[in-house]
């Protein structure tokens, strides 16, 4: 299984947000999740809000992070303003 892990450090508006995930439900293969960091072990959370993408294989994650319609999910999100996140591309065994 292969994720993206996309970490924004405040919590974007929740109106726009729902509205960026239906841009991010089209990208193929893939699952989307995303919510509210609640919390840390220690102190404050370093990130306000949280999303991923999840890929079943390897394929499908080459296929789904080159596809028009990931690359749309960056292009929604800054057109809607949104702060630039912090990605991570993983390999979950």
């Amino acid at each position: 299984m292969y994720r993206v892990i996309v970490l924004y450090e405040n919590e974007p508006d929740a109106e726009v947000y729902a509205e960026h995930a239906q841009v991010c439900n089209n990208v193929p293969g893939t699952t989307f999740r995303h919510g509210k960091v609640i919390g840390a072990p220690m102190g404050d959370p370093k990130y306000g809000y949280y999303a991923e993408f999840e890929f079943p294989d390897k394929d499908a994650f080459n296929a789904g992070v080159r596809s028009p319609e990931f690359m749309a999910t960056a292009k929604d999100a800054q057109e809607r303003g949104m702060e630039f996140p912090t990605l991570f591309f993983a390999e979950v065994s």
